[in-house]
């Protein structure tokens, strides 16, 4: 992986083949590495992919007291680095929200975002509770323990019954990350704002790609966000969980493709 400096902190991204440009952002417990056969569709199809490490994820270094805007931030270092604009954001679940602050940073930059398994909302009182109690549990067993518990809760259960090896994949790399660096991503989603307002103000396109049974992203939240935006490619997957792009593999990467074309009329 290629590498810079922001902030005095390695931040590690990658960057794969020519034409447009499109960055795909991993979620929380996951890394650049979570895209690797996905991105594989976009590579095919001639665009030019950027997959980045957030900070405390994969090889970047643990930033403390970072922030859903300092991740926007150092993807926005990235774009910058590399000289890149009219990029199309894709965002998987906290990436999503980051997908989100990027917009809000530079919407000028940006011909398209997608949210992948996200929404715009901040956290309820109920949620950064419970993100403190995990953050607790983590201090007190250690965070192999926590992703091993944490990655099945992803998927559905006749999901990870019968792929067992795709969750252990997820499981063995999350625990190698720093416990900070999770902890730290905690935090950063306890403390986001609320990005409905930049989801409707965004004039250009958005994709949703929604999981019909994904946990994680609060079923009332996937729902209200789909009438926020002007414009809008909306796709809901049936027996689907938190993590398409897995699950889901090739459906998904159409959806993507589409997306992309459509951002590109």
């Amino acid at each position: 992986m290629k590498t810079l400096i922001f902030r005095g902190a390695k931040l590690a991204y990658d960057i794969e083949g020519k034409g447009f440009p499109v960055v795909l952002v991993h979620g929380f417990c996951a890394d650049s590495q979570i895209w690797e056969d996905f991105k594989q569709d976009l590579l095919e199809e001639r665009y030019r992919v950027i997959t980045i490490d957030l900070p405390g994820f994969g090889s970047s270094d643990v930033v403390p007291n970072v922030s859903i805007d300092y991740y926007a931030q150092a993807i926005l270092a990235v774009l910058e680095e590399k000289n890149l604009s009219d990029v199309i954001v894709i965002g998987h679940s906290m990436g999503g929200y980051t997908a989100l602050a990027l917009a809000a940073l530079a919407a000028d930059r940006l011909k398209g975002i997608g949210l992948f398994h996200s929404h715009p909302y901040a956290d309820s009182d109920e949620k950064k509770a419970a993100r403190y109690k995990q953050i607790e549990f983590i201090n007190k067993h250690g965070h192999p323990l926590y992703v091993k518990q944490l990655v099945p809760k992803l998927f559905p259960p006749p999901y990870g019954q019968t792929n067992p090896f795709d969750l252990d994949k997820i499981i063995h790399r999350a625990a190698r990350y720093p416990a900070e660096g999770i902890i730290e991503g905690l935090k950063a989603m306890a403390s986001r704002p609320d990005y409905s307002a930049v989801l409707k103000n965004f004039l250009k396109p958005v994709l949703f790609i929604v999981g019909e049974e994904d946990e994680a992203v609060p079923k009332e939240a996937s729902e209200q966000q789909l009438a926020l935006p002007a414009r809008s490619s909306i796709h809901v997957l049936e027996k689907i969980g938190h993590m398409g792009m897995i699950e889901s593999r090739r459906k998904t990467q159409l959806m993507v493709r589409q997306f992309v074309t459509y951002c590109l009329e």
